[in-house]
């Protein structure tokens, strides 16, 4: 067995994958909680992640649990864990989706040079969300946190501290930091000087292992805490992203993966670095020893959960709404910005509902133009990915919204290509569960891959021609609006 482990925003997840059975056999989840406050901070703490963990782990059967032979670990992106020498936590972690630090990306991108010259020596600007504005704001609203901090981590690279004691770091995750020179896959030096310059921050930044090193071994009393073998391996892990590309197979060009969650993200493998001039597109490494180039929206179900929760529907019937409703829901846009935004950069963005008549104001449109503005946002994305040249055969579809039949079938049609689900949809856990396997075995990871993640053919849909001739001018009414708004919420 090979147990993959997710923390991600809303839960830790835990399952064990059987190389021999070619599936997961068993998976569980344990529910998070976060703060949220109006000013954009969303923080989770520390501990919380590591009561998930002990949770998950101990919900799979012990009977399995004593037989695996290897642990990865995923983590959503971008969050900041500061810690002391000692090995303890200073603050709350501030997430991916914190949008509070707006102003702490202006400065560090200031005193680089602009974002032009952080696209140019790391591959990526500046932007809310990612770590470096938060170790920043953390030395402004917490100095005497910051005067103790030891060493940055990311949430998966802290579950691999508390596992094995090895402070770490490998450079899929660490590309969302935006301290990475993701050319060299190094620290710069430039962008940590822009940061603090009167302290030598590479300091706390841990070693970047490799993607087929092995961070050490799980420490005796945690394997005795959780059931599991002690001195099993663990493997470098990744941010969830990362895992995904590796659970949905896109470890080779062409292969693109699209993940319907809490966030919208879209990314292929790559095996030279992929920078976009304007910043759009995350140049991000993989952690597989490629890169990942990858676009993020920042609310993708966010909208439809809201009008699921407005109109007090269950899953079945905001689909038999969806479903009832035209592709381009009679004129009805939603601009579903509720969290701030990355694609399009907006952090100060709100949720925009325009193009409403007495005829069109009704709930399937409302809801149907909520899914449809988070496939429109992705598209505009793999539209980026065709102009940097980054070929497209196929897209995987997994997260949540991958058990949705309009889902499926509303990307196929709007991106004009077929869409394939897998069988075992677990995504970045099961990424996580097979780094470890590959580590473990070697080969071919394409290969591998291809050979343990079967397709559900029932699930897999080809586009509507219909539909897609139709969404054309669909989406291009949907860039219009996010024009015509971006004003509004930029300063």
């Amino acid at each position: 067995m090979y147990l993959g482990i997710d923390v991600g925003t809303q839960s830790v997840k835990a399952l064990l994958f059987d190389p021999e059975r070619g599936g997961v056999v068993s998976a569980y989840a344990a529910p998070l909680d976060l703060i949220s406050r109006d000013d954009g901070s969303r923080e989770q703490l520390a501990e919380w992640w590591v009561k998930g963990v002990r949770s998950a782990v101990k919900g799979l059967p012990r009977d399995l649990r004593g037989a695996v032979r290897g642990i990865g670990v995923s983590g959503q992106q971008h969050g900041f864990v500061p810690l002391d020498a000692a090995g303890d936590v200073l603050a709350p972690v501030k997430l991916w989706c914190d949008t509070s630090t707006v102003a702490e990306c202006d400065e560090i991108t200031a005193n680089f040079g602009g974002a032009q010259a952080c696209i140019r020596e790391l591959g990526n600007p500046i932007l809310p969300g990612y770590t470096a504005s938060k170790i920043l704001w953390l030395r402004k609203h917490n100095p005497q946190a910051y005067a103790a901090l030891d060493t940055i981590l990311l949430p998966h690279d802290y579950i691999n501290f508390v596992l094995t004691g090895a402070r770490t770091m490998e450079a899929g995750d660490a590309s969302g930091t935006g301290l990475l020179d993701v050319y060299t896959r190094s620290w710069h030096s430039g962008i940590l000087a822009a940061l603090d310059p009167d302290r030598d921050l590479a300091q706390a930044l841990p070693a970047l292992v490799a993607a087929r090193q092995p961070i050490g071994a799980l420490r005796t009393e945690i394997a005795a805490d959780l059931g599991l073998p002690p001195g099993i391996p663990v493997s470098p892990g990744g941010g969830d992203n990362m895992m995904a590309a590796i659970g949905t197979g896109s470890v080779a060009m062409g292969r693109v993966t699209v993940s319907l969650g809490t966030s919208g993200t879209l990314f292929t493998s790559a095996d030279a670095p992929v920078v976009d001039p304007d910043g759009g597109l995350a140049a991000f490494c993989s952690s597989t020893g490629d890169w990942l180039p990858l676009v993020c929206t920042m609310n993708c179900t966010v909208a439809t959960e809201l009008g699921r929760g407005l109109f007090d529907l269950g899953i079945a019937a905001l689909e038999a709404e969806v479903s009832a409703a035209e592709p381009g829901s009679g004129g009805v846009v939603t601009l579903p910005f509720f969290n701030g935004e990355r694609t399009p950069n907006l952090p100060a963005g709100k949720g925009c509902i325009l193009g409403l008549s007495e005829a069109n104001y009704t709930r399937g449109n409302l809801l149907r133009s909520a899914m449809e503005a988070a496939v429109y946002g992705l598209r505009a994305g793999l539209d980026t990915l065709r102009a940097l040249d980054c070929p497209v055969e196929r897209v995987r579809l997994t997260g949540g919204g991958a058990g949705s039949e309009s889902w499926r079938q509303m990307v196929a049609d709007v991106f004009g290509l077929p869409v394939e689900v897998q069988a075992n949809d677990e995504g970045a856990a099961l990424g996580a569960a097979l780094q470890a396997l590959w580590l473990d075995n070697g080969g071919d990871l394409a290969q591998l891959t291809d050979n343990l993640l079967p397709l559900d053919d029932a699930r897999c849909c080809e586009p509507d021609a219909d539909a897609a001739g139709a969404y054309g001018d669909h989406y291009a009414n949907y860039l219009r609006h996010v024009q015509a708004v971006t004003p509004l919420y930029t300063r």
